[in-house]
C-alpha cells in the first residue's frame, strides 16, 4: 500500500479529494456534496501541515481531538459558530472513515473535544440564511434524493413548516389557496393536530408550491401513495437531513429558523436578534414573535427564541 493509504496521491489534501470522488462514483455522495467536503478537508490538511503531519497514516484521533479543541475556542471567541465547528470536524471523520474503509474510530465534537451544544436560545443565523449554501443543498439533495426531497425542503424554508408537514402537504390544493385567500392551509403533520395557516406574502412560495403540485402528480401528497409516513422519514428525511446539514451546518430545523429570521425582519424592519442585531424596538419585537409563534405552529412566544435568538 503506497502513501495515504494507497489512494493515489503523495498529497494529503489531494488523496482525501480522490477518496470522496470515489464515494461519488459509487453514488453515496453528489458532487456538490463532494465539493463542501472536500474544501473543509483543505482547511484541516493545511492545519495538519502545521502540526508536521503530511500523512494520512499519521492522521490520529488525538490529532483530530486536537483539531476540534482548536474549533472550539474559536466557538468561544465568537469566530465560529458551534454548528460550522461540528460540521467541520464531521468532514475530517469522513474522509478518514472511506480512507480506512471504515475502520477510523469517529472522533464527538461535543464528548472529546468540548465544541458545545446549541443552545435552546438561538445565537447565530441559520445557515440556511445564506442563500448559496442553502441553494448548493437543494441541488444536492435533487441530485441523490429526487425532485419530491427537493420540494419538501424548499416548501420548510418557505413556509416555516415541519418535515412532517411539508411532506404531507397537498400541494395542489396549497397552491388554489394561495391563489386565492394569499394563505396556505396546514391540516396534516401538526404537533397537536392544531391546524393553522401560513401567509402566502412572495411569488416564490407561489413558484414553490406549483413546482410541488407537478412532481406530487396523483398522490395526495409529496409521499408517493402505497409508502408509509414511517419509511418515508427513515429512508428519505433522515438521508436529506443529512445533505441540508452537509452544507448550511443545520439540519431541517434550520431551514424553519431561516424562516422565521426573515419574517421577523419583514415584521420589524429589523434583523433578528441570533443575526447579530439589537433589538430596536420592544413591542414590535414582542408583536412580531407573537406572529411567528402561530405561523410556526407552536403559539408560544417564549420558544421563538430557538429561532430568531432572545429579548436580551
Amino acid at each position: 500500500m503506497g502513501r495515504n493509504y494507497g489512494l493515489g496521491s503523495r498529497d494529503m489534501f489531494v488523496a482525501g479529494k480522490f477518496a470522496l470522488r470515489k464515494t461519488v462514483i459509487d453514488h453515496h455522495h453528489s458532487f456538490a456534496t463532494e465539493a463542501v467536503l472536500g474544501e473543509r478537508w483543505r482547511i484541516f490538511s493545511e492545519w495538519a501541515r502545521e502540526k508536521k503531519v503530511k500523512k494520512m497514516e499519521y492522521v490520529t484521533q488525538e490529532l483530530v481531538r486536537q483539531y476540534g479543541e482548536n474549533l472550539a475556542h474559536k466557538v468561544k471567541e465568537k469566530l465560529l459558530s458551534a454548528s460550522t465547528a461540528q460540521v467541520y470536524l464531521s468532514a475530517v471523520n469522513t474522509v478518514m472513515s472511506i480512507a480506512t474503509k471504515n475502520q477510523w474510530e469517529t472522533v464527538s465534537a461535543v464528548s472529546d473535544c468540548g465544541i458545545p451544544k446549541r443552545s435552546a436560545v438561538r445565537e447565530c443565523a441559520p445557515g440556511a440564511l445564506d442563500e448559496r449554501a442553502f441553494e448548493n443543498a437543494v441541488v444536492a439533495v435533487q441530485e441523490k434524493m429526487g425532485e419530491r426531497l427537493e420540494c419538501v425542503i424548499m416548501l420548510m424554508r418557505m413556509f416555516g413548516l415541519r418535515s412532517k408537514e411539508a411532506s404531507l402537504l397537498n400541494s395542489k390544493i396549497a397552491l388554489e389557496q394561495a391563489n386565492g385567500t394569499r394563505e396556505v392551509t396546514i391540516m396534516y403533520g401538526p404537533k397537536g393536530g392544531r391546524e393553522r395557516k401560513v401567509p402566502v406574502i412572495s411569488d416564490d412560495q407561489i413558484k414553490i408550491l406549483q413546482r410541488a403540485a407537478d412532481n406530487q402528480g396523483n398522490d395526495l401528497s409529496m409521499i408517493p401513495e402505497g409508502q408509509s409516513w414511517k419509511v418515508w422519514q427513515g429512508q428519505k428525511l433522515r438521508s436529506a437531513r443529512k445533505i441540508v446539514n452537509e452544507f448550511t451546518g443545520g439540519g431541517l430545523h434550520d431551514l424553519r429558523a431561516a424562516y422565521a429570521c426573515e419574517r421577523y425582519f419583514s415584521l420589524t424592519g429589523h434583523p433578528a436578534p441570533a443575526l447579530g442585531a439589537k433589538i430596536a424596538d420592544k413591542t414590535k419585537d414582542f408583536e412580531a414573535r407573537k406572529i411567528i409563534s402561530i405561523e410556526l405552529g407552536h403559539n408560544r412566544i417564549d420558544v421563538v427564541a430557538e429561532y430568531v435568538g432572545g429579548r436580551r
